[in-house]
C-alpha cells in the first residue's frame, strides 16, 4: 500500500534523497510525520537485511527478556516488529517497575535460573553479576565476525560509555582494560549536569552558575526568590545513588577519587584529603542554605519532581531526568534548560559521572547465540536511530546518532541547551568510581556521613577521617587494604 513512499525512503535510505526532498515528497503524497517515521524505520531494517549477515540463522528461536519499566523499554518494545521480520524470532518479556526489578534480576541470576535469556541493567551491578559468574563477558561475541553484522560499528558506541560496562573483576583495575570482560552493553546513558528553571532564572536576572562557588551563589539567591521553594536540588536518601549523581560529578571534577590503588593493589580511603574535605564542606553549606528541607528523604524521584513543579529553581542531577521533567504534565514543562557544569573553575570541561541503562546475556541462558541476535539488534545503530528519533530514548550511546541531524533539531526544539550540554559534557563522561565489591556498602556509608554532617551531628573534617577510617577497616576485613 505504501510503494510509493517506500521508494521514496529506500532512496534517502541509500543516500539518494534529501532529507528535505524526502519530507516534501512524502508531503506530497499525504503521508503524516508519523506514519513516516515508521516506513523509514522499516526500511532501515531492509537495508540491514541486506548486509549479507545470516540474520535468519535462529529463525524460530524465542529469546525471554527481563526488562525495567522505563522509556528506553518503550522504545524496545515499539521496534520489535522490525527485529521479528529481519530474523523470523520471537520476543517474550516481562517488565517491572524499578522498586521491584533489580530485586527480580537478583533472584533469576543467583538462582541459575534459565528463564530470561537477557536483561537490562546498570554497570554498577554487573560489579557483582561478573564476578559471581552469572553474566557472559560478551567480548566473545562482539569480536567474533561470523556472530555479529558487518554494520554493528562497535567502535561507534562513545568511548567512555562503552569503557564503563567493561571491567577485569580485578578490585580497583581500571573499567575498560584491555583484559577488561564486557559484561553489558549501553543501550542509553544518563550525565549529571545542572538543569535549571529558564523562567524563573530571566526574571530575576540570575545567571548560569559555572563553578562550585557560583553554585552556592546562585542555589541562594534563587532561594531568596522561590516564595516557599529551594535553590538547588540533590539527592540525600541514604544510598549509594545519593554519591554517584552530581556530588561525585562535581568531586571527580577537582581529580578527587574514592579510594586510591597502591603498587601492591590494595585499596586505600581517599574522601579525607583537603581537597576533599573543602569540596564536602561547599556542598553541605550549599544543602544547608538552599536546598530541600526534607534533603534526606530526596531520591532522583523528588529531586526531578520539584523541579518540574517549579518548587526548585534547578538541580544538579541527571540530564535525562530534567528531559522527561520539561514535559508532559509538569508544572514547568517547557522552562526548563540544560547547562553542563564544571564544579572545578580550573577544569577544562565536566566531568560526569554516568548511570548506564545496559543489555546483559544470563550465564544461564540456554539460546546464547540467538540471545545474541537480540542484543546486537537493540544495542545497534538502527534501533539506537529509531529510539531517538522517534522515542524518548534520550542520550543514546552512539556517536553516529548524536550527530543525526534529526535528532539534534528534535532536541534543541525543545530542550534549550540540551545538545550543547551534552556535546561539552560527553568527553569527560564515565563511571568515577573504583570497581570493587563493597561499592554498596561503602557509598551507602558516604551518603550517610553526609546526612551528619547537614544535620550537623559531625564536623565535615571528622565525618571524613571517620569514614576514610571505617572505609580502611572493611576493606582489610575483606582482604582489599
Amino acid at each position: 500500500m505504501y510503494d510509493k513512499e517506500n521508494k521514496l525512503i529506500d532512496s534517502f535510505t541509500a543516500g539518494r534523497m534529501s532529507r528535505r526532498e524526502l519530507f516534501r515528497g512524502l508531503g506530497a503524497l499525504g503521508l503524516s510525520t508519523s506514519a513516516a517515521a515508521v516506513l523509514v524505520n522499516a526500511s532501515a531494517t531492509r537495508a540491514l537485511a541486506q548486509n549479507g549477515f545470516d540474520w535468519k540463522k535462529h529463525e524460530g528461536t524465542t529469546v525471554r527478556l527481563l526488562l525495567n519499566q522505563h522509556p528506553y523499554t518503550d522504545a524496545m518494545i515499539a521496534n520489535l516488529e522490525n527485529f521479528k521480520e529481519l530474523t523470523g524470532m520471537n520476543v517474550e518479556y516481562d517488565v517491572f517497575p524499578e522498586d521491584v526489578y533489580f530485586d527480580k534480576v537478583t533472584a533469576a541470576l543467583s538462582s541459575g535460573s534459565s528463564e530470561y535469556d537477557a536483561f537490562m541493567t546498570g554497570a554498577y551491578m554487573t560489579w557483582t553479576y561478573g564476578p559471581a559468574g552469572w553474566v557472559e563477558d560478551l567480548n566473545e561475541w562482539i569480536m567474533d565476525d561470523t556472530k555479529t553484522n558487518p554494520d554493528y560499528m562497535w567502535e561507534d558506541v562513545l568511548e567512555g560509555v562503552r569503557k564503563s560496562c567493561a571491567w577485569s573483576g580485578v578490585p580497583g583495575a581500571p573499567i575498560g582494560s584491555e583484559d577488561a570482560k564486557q559484561w553489558c552493553i549501553p543501550l542509553a546513558y544518563e550525565q549529571n549536569n545542572l538543569t535549571y528553571n529558564k523562567r524563573i532564572f530571566d526574571a530575576n536576572n540570575l545567571s548560569v552558575p559555572t563553578n562550585i562557588d557560583e553554585l552556592l551563589d546562585t542555589a541562594a539567591a534563587a532561594k531568596s526568590v522561590m516564595e516557599g521553594g529551594y535553590g538547588i536540588g540533590v539527592r540525600g536518601s541514604r544510598s549509594w545513588a545519593t554519591i554517584h549523581p552530581g556530588f561525585l560529578s562535581g568531586y571527580t571534577n577537582f581529580d578527587q577519587v574514592d579510594l586510591t590503588v597502591g603498587d601492591d593493589g590494595m585499596l586505600s580511603a581517599a574522601m579525607n584529603t583537603d581537597v576533599s574535605k573543602e569540596y564536602h564542606s561547599k556542598w553541605v553549606k550549599m544543602i544547608q542554605d538552599s536546598g530541600a528541607p526534607d534533603w534526606s528523604t530526596h531520591t532522583w524521584y523528588q529531586v526531578g519532581t520539584d523541579v518540574g513543579a517549579g518548587k526548585s529553581a534547578m538541580m544538579f542531577d541527571a540530564d535525562i531526568l530534567g528531559y522527561f521533567m520539561n514535559g508532559g504534565e509538569n508544572a514547568e514543562a517547557g522552562n526548563l534548560a540544560f547547562s553542563g557544569f564544571a564544579a572545578n573553575p580550573d577544569a577544562a570541561a565536566p566531568t560526569p559521572n554516568i548511570w548506564i541503562w545496559s543489555m546483559a546475556m544470563s550465564r544461564a541462558s540456554q539460546n546464547k547465540d540467538a540471545t545474541w541476535y537480540f542484543l546486537q539488534w537493540v544495542t545497534g545503530p538502527e534501533h539506537d536511530l529509531f529510539g531517538a528519533r522517534e522515542m524518548d530514548l534520550v542520550n543514546p550511546a552512539r556517536a553516529s546518532v548524536w550527530a543525526d541531524e534529526i535528532f539534534r533539531d528534535k532536541l534543541s526544539s525543545k530542550y534549550s541547551g540540551y545538545v550543547e550540554m551534552h556535546d561539552a559534557s560527553a568527553p569527560g563522561a564515565s563511571i568515577k568510581f573504583t570497581p570493587q565489591p563493597l561499592f554498596f556498602d561503602l557509598t551507602t556509608e558516604w551518603a550517610e556521613t553526609l546526612q551528619k554532617m547537614v544535620a550537623n551531628e559531625v564536623p565535615v573534617d571528622e565525618g571524613l577521617d571517620m569514614l576514610a577510617e571505617s572505609v580502611n577497616t572493611q576493606l582489610a576485613e575483606a582482604g582489599l587494604h
